[in-house]
């Protein structure tokens, strides 16, 4: 019994190519190599298979029975392969049911998902997504496993084996209500420090920045809100006294709906890069390649 672990495929190129040419120098032509080689390649295939595989007639070489029912399936599976290793495999999001899993903070499905779903509906409505939050430790091992297909925001712990494309960069302003005692005027330090505040103490993602300034300031403000996520400050900021220190991207995402006033901050905060990140593993696979250029195109400044 021959195993294909005992044999050179390349053998298999050559049977079939002599099946249709018969004759090595032909073959010999079409492969780029010498006729000697052809004939050599010959003699391991009938030492292999146990049988003389062709034989000089007057009319070139000829296939014996063995080599004529060898042939038919050898020749398909030789098609198959080069068809396989040859395929063009192309996304079209207008007929795909694919769901992406997206890794991102209550934030970036503020800022991104409205505007995204609402293109999802037009020019992909089979395609659904999926927004996760992972921790730090383990967003590494389900990216490299295809468990989530992008992650968006500021990650600075994917390095190595993980590409990246820079979207935006980010600023923190102050939100209050409309109406807010700080919300016309002069807007200083000061005035920030004897403010009441609700901070967002968002674990495992880059806003940490925040209270790392405000401690780094000295400013020991009255904190009455201490909450996880953002989502809720809107809703809170607009029926109360509290400023929040926020991305300028959730600011303006919910200024007029909630009758919000954005102040620009008086401390200095850097700008934050917001990237795309994902794994290497991925990086040809057409569905990713459109969700990160689609990202890329609404959403890059």
């Amino acid at each position: 019994m021959v195993k294909l672990t005992d044999i050179d495929l390349n053998l298999l190129v050559v049977f079939d190519l002599l099946y249709q040419e018969q004759n090595t120098q032909r073959v010999a032509l079409r492969l780029g190599i010498t006729q000697p080689a052809v004939s050599h390649a010959l003699k391991r295939l009938r030492l292999l298979l146990q049988d003389e595989l062709f034989e000089r007639t007057s009319q070139g070489l000829q296939p014996t029975p063995r080599a004529s029912q060898l042939h038919p399936g050898i020749a398909d599976a030789l098609a198959r392969v080069n068809d396989t290793l040859n395929i063009n495999e192309v996304f079209n999001p207008a007929v795909s049911e694919r769901t992406f899993n997206i890794n991102m903070t209550d934030i970036g499905e503020i800022v991104f998902l409205p505007r995204l779903l609402e293109h999802l509906s037009k020019a992909a409505p089979g395609v659904s997504l999926t927004t996760v939050r992972s921790r730090n430790s383990d967003l590494k091992q389900e990216m490299e496993a295809g468990q989530i297909d992008l992650s968006v925001g500021l990650i600075p712990q994917l390095g190595a084996g993980f590409y990246q494309q820079r979207l935006f960069g980010q600023r923190y302003v102050c939100l209050m209500r409309q109406g807010h005692p700080l919300a016309t005027g002069e807007f200083d330090v000061e005035r920030f420090r004897t403010a009441s505040h609700a901070v967002v103490m968002a674990q495992g993602t880059g806003h940490g920045i925040v209270e790392e300034q405000l401690a780094r300031a000295k400013i020991t403000h009255p904190v009455r809100l201490t909450l996880p996520h953002f989502a809720a400050i809107p809703y809170i900021i607009s029926n109360s006294d509290l400023i929040v220190t926020v991305t300028d991207k959730l600011a303006e995402a919910t200024c007029e709906r909630f009758g919000l006033t954005i102040r620009e901050h008086p401390l200095a905060f850097p700008e934050i890069p917001i990237n795309l990140f994902w794994h290497r593993r991925f990086h040809q696979d057409p569905g990713s390649r459109w969700l990160r250029g689609l990202m890329f195109t609404m959403f890059s400044e």
